[in-house]
């Protein structure tokens, strides 16, 4: 019988000796085994757990309720942001208003490089936007959680070396292993109706595309915000607001294609 990961969240009410071996001393009576330990946000330790059957939490939860040097916090089936807050020792922070939004700072891009990364491993189409004002690490971020990955990235519009629009792929590049990266902001401003057909074509592949700027790609086209399944915004430090004002007053060179929002 294959085993369920679990995680078990608990805060520390008396801090003496000893406390963690008799907890880890109870899962092993209880044929848990644990995957990892570590502390997490706000004085909290997290534990990725693999049990054979739901009775062995139940009864772990029972008795967990019981001591008074610890007080439980989460004890479900392991998520996502579980896995990265043990591995990371920090939680992914969501958006109070809209659970799809996570919100990350530029120190935090190792934990934010790890979860798009997980999500890239996930297989089917996935659209993801990131936010973030210019130079904060964004374009970065997506490329190497590629490579985290393992996957080929593919820049259907972009500014990070020159400007790129692509308004056609070659065969090979048609692939639910590619990642396909757009600036909304590129596309928004200078592509043509042929770039246009290559996006629609893209979203219809069972694949992950990465929007940055997605606030500007759906004044362009028939998606709007719902259609993304993950909202992510970057920002320098906490107090930074995002703003696109700069983008309604500042027009691409000529020359190069590049305005403020350039990576």
């Amino acid at each position: 019988m294959a085993k369920t990961e679990w995680y078990l969240e608990y805060e520390i009410q008396i801090n003496r000796p000893g406390l963690l071996g008799e907890i880890s001393s109870l899962l092993g009576m209880l044929s848990i085994f644990i995957v990892t330990i570590n502390g997490v946000e706000n004085g909290r330790r997290g534990m990725l757990l693999l049990a054979d059957n739901n009775e062995q939490i139940t009864r772990l939860r029972l008795i967990l309720q019981t001591m008074d040097t610890i007080q439980v916090t989460k004890l479900r089936k392991s998520k996502l942001r579980d896995r990265l807050a043990v591995r990371h020792g920090k939680y992914i922070h969501r958006d109070a208003d809209d659970r799809k939004t996570v919100r990350f700072v530029r120190d935090e891009l190792g934990i934010l490089v790890d979860f798009m990364a997980e999500l890239y491993k996930q297989e089917g189409h996935k659209l993801i936007g990131i936010r973030g004002m210019p130079r904060v690490g964004k374009t970065e971020s997506i490329v190497a959680a590629s490579v985290c990955a393992n996957k080929r990235w593919l820049f259907v519009s972009s500014t990070l070396i020159k400007q790129t629009v692509r308004n056609e792929l070659i065969a090979g590049e048609y692939s639910s292993d590619n990642i396909y990266i757009i600036d909304g902001i590129v596309s928004h401003r200078k592509a043509s109706e042929k770039h246009w057909q290559l996006i629609r074509e893209i979203m219809q592949l069972p694949a992950i595309k990465v929007v940055e700027h997605p606030d500007i790609f759906v004044q362009s086209t028939e998606y709007n915000i719902d259609d993304f399944d993950y909202i992510i915004e970057l920002r320098s430090d906490e107090d930074e607001e995002i703003t696109y004002e700069v983008v309604e007053n500042t027009q691409f060179n000529q020359d190069n294609g590049f305005s403020m929002f350039d990576y």
